[in-house]
């Protein structure tokens, strides 16, 4: 939209600074900007940090639930339960 902004725009810039807040308010002024854009950095940074924090335990999760999944999937299933009868005698047979 502005594009880059080169050493003639900064000056530019600056003298316009100078005329409106006078010599003295100027570095006041300047201080405050640094300030706010420092805040300003700190505070992307950390939305940054929580995000990819998020996403990562996001990705945790879904690995986990993969990880059972697949587990109850590998697990043999069990025998067919076979009715035990007990054990008979031969018998004699007359």
């Amino acid at each position: 939209m502005f594009g880059s902004i080169g050493l003639p725009e900064l000056i530019l810039i600056f003298v316009v600074a100078l005329l409106l807040f006078g010599p003295r308010k100027l570095p006041e002024i300047g201080r405050s900007i640094g300030k706010a854009m420092g805040e300003f950095r700190r505070a992307s940074n950390d939305l940054r940090r929580t995000v990819e924090d998020e996403v990562a335990a996001e990705d945790l999760r879904a690995i986990g639930r993969d990880v059972k999944q697949d587990m109850a999937i590998s697990e043999p299933a069990a025998p067919p339960a076979v009715p035990t009868t007990p054990e008979r005698e031969p018998q004699e047979r007359p």
